[in-house]
């Protein structure tokens, strides 16, 4: 592995975990950031095809979408029906009449690169105050309470947002890990055309080292049902992060490219990085907020 590629990675790894501790606004501003580039790089795959996306008002609603779910999570779900409604009325009074094709790639920019990975700011706030932790110095010390919960394993203090996307990152960062790994020096079967590179036994060693992630996880957290909890989770995550990889392929296969952009060192760009987590968030919220609730009972 290049190391570009192991210190960017490093680097990425680093911001994520920093961001996600002091949660709130540092935490929608680390997603901006990620939803804003992924949109670019969205759009220019979109371009290439020759279609004209309403790509500044689908960046300007996710952003906006980004905002509301971390002043009230409740709302995000009505801000997207609006939000398609107004770019739908952003393309119909265009002075080139807009296609079918641009419709609905602007309206997959918002639902795949905006609405989405919003989830990640709802999954975060579960449990957590949003509002009371700006500026920096006001909310520096909450952080290290934080190391100290998670090292005592006194989560009484500590928002289930919070152990939940360390978790879900340490599902997704082990099952990208091991199926590159597996996948490159012994994978022999490939996976789908769409990916000719992928091989299934890197695929099924990603699965299995994100199940096991999450039964270590539900163990150390002392979630539900343990260890048929921290099974579920380690699948649902798992699978979902291959078709979140499978998904972009198809993206860049069909657009002509190798990579989304060359944005980050090592690793292609923005989408080429995070592809795995755009479908990972949602279903893990839902598990959180829907399943685990149940378990408990």
């Amino acid at each position: 592995m290049p190391w570009s590629r192991i210190f960017s990675g490093i680097v990425a790894i680093a911001l994520a975990f920093g961001a996600t501790l002091l949660g709130g606004w540092y935490f929608t501003l680390l997603f901006a950031v990620i939803i804003f580039l992924g949109q670019n790089e969205y759009f220019n795959l979109v371009r290439a095809k020759g279609m004209a996306p309403a790509a500044k008002s689908t960046e300007f609603v996710s952003q906006v979408l980004l905002i509301i779910c971390t002043l009230d999570g409740n709302l995000a779900d009505a801000v997207m029906p609006l939000a398609g409604t107004y770019i739908c009325f952003y393309l119909l009074f265009q002075p080139k009449m807009a296609t079918i094709a641009d419709i609905a790639a602007s309206i997959l920019g918002l639902f795949y690169t905006g609405y989405l990975p919003s989830y990640w700011v709802r999954l975060r706030a579960i449990d957590s105050t949003t509002m009371v932790n700006l500026p920096l110095a006001d909310y520096l010390s909450k952080p290290t309470d934080y190391l100290l919960g998670l090292y005592k394993r006194d989560f009484s203090s500590l928002p289930q947002g919070l152990t939940a996307t360390l978790l879900t990152f340490g599902c997704i960062w082990a099952a990208d890990i091991g199926a590159y790994f597996v996948g490159k020096y012994f994978g022999k079967t490939p996976l789908s055309e769409i990916s000719p590179k992928k091989t299934v036994e890197g695929a099924v060693f990603g699965v299995a080292a994100s199940l096991v992630v999450a039964v270590a996880g539900a163990y150390y957290l002392n979630l539900p049902k343990t260890p048929f909890t921290g099974m579920a989770l380690g699948l649902l995550i798992g699978i979902a992060s291959i078709l979140g990889d499978l998904t972009e392929s198809m993206l860049k296969r069909d657009a002509g490219v190798k990579d989304s952009g060359q944005l980050i060192p090592g690793h292609g760009g923005i989408l080429d990085r995070t592809d795995s987590y755009i479908f990972t968030a949602p279903l893990v919220y839902y598990f959180v907020t829907l399943i685990l609730p149940l378990l408990a009972d």
